[in-house]
């Protein structure tokens, strides 16, 4: 009699519904929903991350190798230099004319709270073009004055060389060299400086290959 009576049914899908296999395919069910909506977001934001990145690095890299001197796209003249001492170093190449007119780079130091990644243009006679910090975790309003936003001293680097200043005086003057420190942080312009004297060696490490123009630079 329970079977025919209109409750019957009603029972057997609140029976399915306390069911640990209904529990099971509602859990997957979900799953997949999430999955999707996660692969179809990625799909949707990839390229717009991908281009606001680009148009980063290229505002970035204009900081360092002035426009002017060079006529091709840095971005897409990239060449990878292994290091014994940096490892795998990409390195974006500027050219005018055929010719190799800068060379931009980016090295980490690592600060008082943290890494500090340095983006560095050097010039082919060995001389810096320009410096900036990408990015660091210092403490603001001391160690944050390595932005070029907050402070002009990153900028004091520009037409610095291995010989300029002396190899010896590559410090804060607190250490005996010839930047300045900040009051109340040294250990992160300390860590700039180290940092920027780093690049300037691997340049001179590097710089015959460095500076002769690939097949492609040739032809354009």
């Amino acid at each position: 009699m329970t079977g025919t009576t209109p409750s019957g049914p009603v029972s057997r899908l609140d029976a399915l519904r306390r069911s640990p296999g209904w529990h099971g395919m509602l859990l997957g069910l979900l799953a997949f929903a999430t999955a999707l909506v996660l692969s179809t977001s990625d799909e949707l934001t990839r390229g717009p991350i991908a281009e606001r990145a680009g148009e980063d690095l290229s505002a970035s890299l204009a900081q360092v190798i002035p426009p002017a001197g060079h006529e091709n796209d840095l971005t897409a003249d990239r060449r990878t230099v292994e290091d014994e001492s940096e490892g795998a170093v990409p390195v974006y190449i500027g050219t005018k004319g055929g010719a190799v007119t800068g060379v931009a780079f980016v090295l980490t130091g690592q600060g008082y709270s943290g890494a500090i990644r340095v983006l560095m243009g050097v010039a082919p006679d060995g001389a810096l073009l320009g410096v900036r910090v990408l990015s660091h975790t210092e403490t603001p309003g001391l160690g944050d004055k390595i932005e070029i936003a907050k402070d002009d001293w990153i900028g004091g680097f520009a037409g610095r060389s291995l010989t300029d200043p002396r190899p010896g005086d590559w410090k804060v003057k607190k250490d005996g060299g010839v930047f300045d420190q900040f009051s109340g942080a040294t250990i992160t312009p300390r860590a700039v400086v180290a940092t920027v004297h780093r690049g300037l060696s691997f340049f001179a490490r590097h710089r015959g290959a460095l500076l002769t123009p690939t097949p492609e630079t040739e032809a354009s």
